[in-house]
């Protein structure tokens, strides 16, 4: 790594090689931490498993997406730590450890984009590549208090990154406010194509907001309460299970195609929680695929249709605060399937989600967020930095 001091454990120790920047651009002067699914000249890819690590070339040449943030003026400074293979949600690598929530330690960083959240809410770096399959940008972003993006699906180029699950993964960032986040909006995606009105329709998914816990409940309200809004349903018939069983299969699927021979025939030890969803992996069905795409692509349809060209559902992240490294088992198993009901909605969409800070509970940080078009990513982050800057205004 190219930093003199990693007290956040966000960084990968690898031997330090320079990598080349422009002088000037729009991103000059800030600072850069990519996670360690992207291919960066110089490095070896290792995608947080020691065999994957063990099995790496080091690269001749950085990813695009890692390339057009060099070009833009950005300074290289390390690779960051993920979860093993970047399927999981906690930030947690059993071969290489936690990184350190800065906002809150001794609580989960979220994952697996944990070491690019860790080093910027940290300060480490002011930008932060990642990515986002199931909520990798969106819950680490909410956990640490620092803006995120999951762009619309397919709108940044995954070129030179670890696939997980194709028709899910998303290339997203941090940074620490919104400004510089749609600067590095702007430079990985240009203008949008489908951009929203400054004047939206913002919408209240109601059946997204009541399970929420009564501290998430009360932020929410306090964050949106002076928008005219429109309250909403958006989960499917069966609700959010519904949507989330079909995420869990559509994403096995993929990870079927692209991971699980790698897995098995490697014999790598299997943590907790990944022993679960490998096991999953095998029993799913051809039949169970297809039922969950054909929900996926009546969703797509619905979601599509509610928003239009100038929607924008206002839009809790994930449901509470990150909890405690030290919590008892029954909360590792619950949360995630909490947070994943309804990270699956933009997921499933292939929808752009912003998260931003929205206040603490119980002293750790809590993000809500807004869902729009697809293509609409960079008015979408406008939209978001003004409701925010209007409600700070207030405060």
């Amino acid at each position: 790594m190219l930093i003199e001091n990693d007290p956040l454990h966000a960084f990968l120790p690898y031997p330090a090689v320079p990598v080349s920047n422009a002088t000037g651009g729009p991103l000059a002067g800030l600072t850069l931490a990519v996670k360690d699914l992207f291919d960066v000249a110089g490095y070896r890819t290792g995608c947080g498993s020691p065999l994957k690590l063990a099995a790496s070339a080091i690269k001749d040449r950085n990813a695009p997406a890692v390339q057009a943030l060099l070009d833009a003026g950005a300074r290289f400074v390390g690779k960051t730590h993920t979860d093993e293979l970047a399927w999981s949600l906690y930030g947690m690598n059993p071969h290489f450890g936690t990184p350190v929530n800065p906002a809150a330690p001794g609580r989960i960083p979220g994952g697996s984009s944990s070491g690019s959240a860790s080093a910027v809410a940290g300060g480490l770096a002011d930008i932060a590549l990642g990515t986002d399959t199931g909520g990798s940008i969106r819950a680490p972003a909410s956990f640490c208090g620092i803006w995120g993006l999951r762009p619309t699906h397919g709108r940044i180029s995954l070129s030179g990154c670890m696939e997980l699950a194709a028709s899910l993964d998303t290339c997203g960032f941090f940074a620490r406010d919104a400004e510089t986040l749609a600067n590095v909006g702007t430079v990985l995606m240009g203008p949008d194509a489908a951009p929203l009105p400054d004047a939206p329709r913002f919408l209240q998914p109601i059946d997204m907001i009541e399970p929420l816990p009564a501290a998430s409940r009360a932020l929410y309200d306090s964050v949106f309460s002076d928008l005219s809004t429109a309250m909403v349903s958006v989960y499917p018939e069966g609700g959010a299970d519904a949507l989330y069983q079909a995420f869990r299969i559509v994403q096995t699927c993929d990870i079927k195609r692209s991971q699980l021979d790698f897995i098995l025939e490697s014999g790598m030890p299997l943590a907790r929680g990944l022993d679960d969803r490998v096991a999953f992996a095998q029993a799913v069905t051809e039949e169970q695929e297809n039922e969950a795409i054909s929900l996926r692509e009546d969703f797509r349809t619905a979601i599509d249709a509610l928003l239009g060209s100038d929607g924008v559902l206002l839009a809790p992240a994930v449901h509470d605060a990150p909890f405690r490294l030290d919590a008892p088992a029954s909360v590792f198993d619950s949360y995630r399937h909490d947070a994943m009901r309804l990270l699956s909605v933009a997921g499933m969409a292939g929808l752009p989600q912003v998260t931003f800070p929205a206040g603490l509970i119980e002293g750790a940080p809590f993000g809500l967020s807004l869902i729009g078009p697809r293509g609409s990513d960079l008015s979408l982050m406008t939209i978001a930095a003004r409701l925010f800057a209007d409600r700070h205004k207030t405060d």
